[in-house]
């Protein structure tokens, strides 16, 4: 080791989703939505006056933070913006979570999450899901210094009530709860509405998935006013200007477009529902997802084995190496034609 080296952060990084350069694949193993943005997200884009780019971009995110708190029915001091939600949790963690004690969150979750609590040095605790792979919300009635967990679950798919979170806010009133909903919107009920009871509470989401926008980077925060306030305050103090012009242009214009959205994520639930039939009819295992993938095991055939053969037929789904899931795969839901040639090979596969 270089004398230098000894004063440098060392961490295990997230790795992402593989991302294949070929143009003849199924894609299905970053969630990413199959369909594209919202019409009016072309006419932002085409007519955006680059000669504006000389320009700094409003630090408060103005016209997208105004969009989002109308489109909630919220304040708009009540929204934080970011450059997805990655950059939005990353500085949540980096505001609120500052006790000795643990902060909590699943074993089977987001693997963001102990990254950036290894990075911060943050202290930290996995929470095991139970046998059935669901977040038992009694496990979070301890000491903590802090709580986060997706609704739905990452990679599972399977959510958890609103009452069952108000039951975690009630049992944690010293404490941040941040709750992820990236994949809310395919049929999960949001716990925004219990922010008018708990202001110690932190609704995350993104427009990575169910609008399409995932190669644009838009994430947001919803809380109190004094909880957003911190979150504000953190990101200036070491960057003011996240979102360019038109990223903001671009998210105000997908949330006027409301049609479009209701009708995408109802294309891709209705193709979820009918793909977890055909899972079922080949002898898969799975839990109720209700977000924009499904994850299966099969009693028979291993999961490295399908996803490598898979692979080859360009195929890509997502395969975890780790314990308790490494026989398992998470599939993203794609077109009704990209989920036909999926069950086209798996049928011959098992047949």
């Amino acid at each position: 080791m270089n004398l230098w080296e000894k004063n440098v952060r060392k961490v295990v990084p997230y790795v992402p989703g593989e991302q294949p350069k070929a143009s003849n694949i199924i894609k299905l193993n970053t969630n990413e939505n199959p369909y594209p943005p919202s019409p009016e997200v072309e006419k932002i884009i085409n007519d955006t006056d680059y000669k504006n780019l000389r320009k700094y971009p409003d630090p408060n995110c103005s016209c997208l933070t105004e969009a989002i708190a109308s489109y909630y029915g919220v304040e708009k001091e009540q929204v934080f913006v970011g450059t997805g939600s990655d950059d939005v949790l990353a500085t949540a963690f980096l505001t609120y979570f500052c006790s000795e004690k643990p902060v909590l969150f699943p074993d089977v979750t987001y693997s963001f999450y102990d990254v950036w609590a290894e990075l911060y040095d943050i202290p930290y605790r996995k929470i095991p899901l139970d046998g059935d792979m669901k977040i038992n919300v009694d496990d979070y009635r301890c000491e903590n210094g802090g709580i986060i967990f997706p609704n739905p679950n990452a990679p599972t798919g399977l959510a958890v009530s609103t009452g069952e979170i108000e039951e975690v806010l009630k049992a944690n009133p010293s404490s941040v709860v941040i709750i992820d909903e990236a994949y809310v919107d395919f049929g999960t009920q949001s716990a925004l509405p219990l922010l008018e009871k708990y202001d110690n509470l932190l609704v995350v989401q993104t427009f990575s998935k169910s609008r399409s926008l995932a190669g644009i980077r838009i994430g947001f925060a919803i809380g109190s006013k004094k909880m957003i306030s911190y979150l504000w305050a953190v990101r200036n103090s070491f960057n003011s200007y996240t979102l360019n012009p038109i990223t903001t242009a671009v998210g105000a214009a997908s949330l006027e477009d409301d049609g479009y959205f209701k009708e995408t994520v109802s294309r891709i639930i209705s193709t979820r529902e009918r793909s977890k039939e055909r899972f079922k009819k080949l002898g898969f295992e799975f839990g109720d997802s209700k977000a924009n993938f499904i994850f299966v095991t099969h009693p028979k055939v291993p999961a490295k084995e399908l996803f490598e053969k898979l692979r080859k037929e360009n195929i890509f789904v997502r395969y975890f190496d780790r314990d308790r899931i490494n026989n398992y795969l998470r599939i993203t839901i794609g077109t009704d034609e990209e989920m036909d040639t999926l069950f086209d090979f798996l049928t011959k596969e098992l047949s």
